[in-house]
């Protein structure tokens, strides 16, 4: 079966030329889709991989005429892909935009690498689009299994009913094998093959990461990574991390920017509704795709058997509200709720004065009174894989 590959950022991406002169540039992590993408959306751009060491060559000549000799006319897309290769890659995309006039487009696996080297002398030409992982609705649309990409987390942020659709597909079989093996595109074409992802998890963190010298002591950047892996949904405690890594505060915090930097993870800060029995300082962490922590965790098991049933669920939700918001551009404000006294609302929702408390439950649940009689005007709402999509 030839498999369907569009993105909820296809269209966004696709006009973005006639909108704007900026760059584009789409950061994303390793094998996220980005070459699929910009070759898939404009065919007739001049390809130049980074990667390759005579392209890698031609680019760090920094040279205006040298890379004139390559463009058929300033109307010409060009397409520079993996750009953090390149030594100074703000400087290269600078002289396509400003003396060649070029409409450009980069793309790079380590957004921090991206970030870093290009921001001052970007600044002003630039527009990102990052790319994540498949959201659930991609991965259903690229399997043959939905005939359209939804972004259904709005249905939770509206008054709508929240009774599932029925399915002609086994949906639980497919939520099941996301859950554990993870949203990443190559395993649509490698379905629960534990080798795959263990090789693929093994180059995006070593390649992108560790072999690049963004984190020092080796060692304990991989334990990190891994002891955070295991609190998926749970509160950080800086100073527990740093006495069992036995490294300072500073550099744990350090080293979880880089992950979030390289989106592997990301932090969720609490909802602040200035109470002083609220928790206000201490984030939970979260994994962009729950296939890359498990293989972190080296744990595919079936979900019938985990112990960690409900955190999986919890983090693949939360991960596709943040995926949601950043494709939509909707802006949203995306918070847990939680008391010192252990009263607690997993996902708050902010769009503008609205606010929506989710609870997230794999099988069934209720939501937190506390929070609703605090929060009157608030929606709430109970999320469950039996009602989610």
């Amino acid at each position: 079966m030839r498999m369907k590959i569009d993105r909820h950022i296809d269209s966004e991406l696709k006009s973005h030329f006639n909108r704007y002169k900026e760059i584009i540039i789409i950061p994303g992590s390793r094998q996220s889709g980005k070459t699929t993408l910009v070759k898939r959306l404009f065919p007739d751009g001049r390809y130049l991989l980074a990667d390759n060491e005579p392209v890698r060559k031609f680019l760090e000549s920094y040279d205006a005429n040298t890379y004139g000799s390559i463009l058929r006319d300033t109307e010409e897309i060009i397409i520079i892909d993996e750009i953090h290769q390149l030594s100074d890659p703000g400087r290269a995309a600078k002289i396509l935009h400003d003396e060649l006039k070029c409409r450009l487009i980069v793309t790079g696996s380590s957004s921090f690498h991206i970030r870093n080297r290009t921001a001052e002398s970007l600044a002003g030409r630039k527009i990102d689009y990052l790319l994540f992982p498949l959201t659930f609705s991609e991965y259903l649309f690229q399997a043959g299994l939905e005939e359209s990409i939804i972004y259904w987390p709005e249905r939770y942020l509206e008054n709508s009913d929240d009774t599932m659709n029925p399915k002609l597909y086994d949906f639980r079989f497919h939520l099941d094998n996301v859950l554990v093996y993870g949203l990443y595109p190559g395993m649509l074409n490698h379905p629960s093959d534990t080798r795959y992802l263990m090789n693929f998890v093994d180059s995006l963190v070593f390649k992108d990461i560790i072999d690049f010298g963004l984190i020092e002591n080796r060692r304990a950047g991989i334990d990190l990574l891994k002891l955070l892996a295991y609190q998926i949904g749970n509160m950080i405690n800086y100073a527990e991390l740093s006495d069992k890594l036995q490294i300072d505060q500073r550099t744990v915090k350090r080293y979880i920017e880089i992950f979030e930097q390289s989106f592997i993870l990301f932090r969720l800060y609490p909802f602040l509704g200035n109470r002083r029995d609220e928790i206000v300082k201490s984030p939970k962490i979260y994994f962009y795709d729950t296939g890359v922590r498990n293989a972190i965790v080296t744990d595919f098991s079936d979900m019938g058997l985990r112990p960690d049933t409900g955190r999986l669920f919890e983090n693949f939700i939360i991960s596709e509200f943040v995926k949601y918001n950043h494709y939509s551009g909707s802006g949203l404000i995306l918070n847990y709720w939680r008391t010192k006294s252990g009263s607690e609302v997993d996902l708050v929702v902010q769009n503008g004065k609205a606010v929506t408390a989710i609870e997230i439950k794999f099988n069934s649940g209720s939501i937190s009174r506390a929070f609703a009689n605090r929060f009157p005007g608030a929606q709430m709402r109970v999320l469950t894989a039996g009602n989610f999509f």
